[in-house]
């Protein structure tokens, strides 16, 4: 039997992430939490304001409909 892979939009680089919480504080519908240094996001919540990937101080959180032009 193989496992069922979870397909998520969003992402969070574990290797980059310093568990600040700034992405917590910046969730309007509270969908960024953290649980033992670990960064969860519940995608059901998110209304995709993308303030935690804007706001992430060191670019740990992706997201693949979000798009920035600079």
């Amino acid at each position: 039997m193989s496992e069922a892979k979870v397909i998520r939009e969003m992402d969070v680089e574990r290797n980059l992430c310093n568990y600040c919480g700034a992405c917590v504080g910046m969730c309007p519908t509270d969908a960024v939490s953290m649980d033992d240094n670990l960064v969860i996001i519940r995608e059901e919540k998110c209304i995709k304001c993308a303030f935690c990937v804007v706001g992430c101080p060191t670019a740990a959180i992706t997201a693949g409909w979000f798009n920035a032009e600079l």
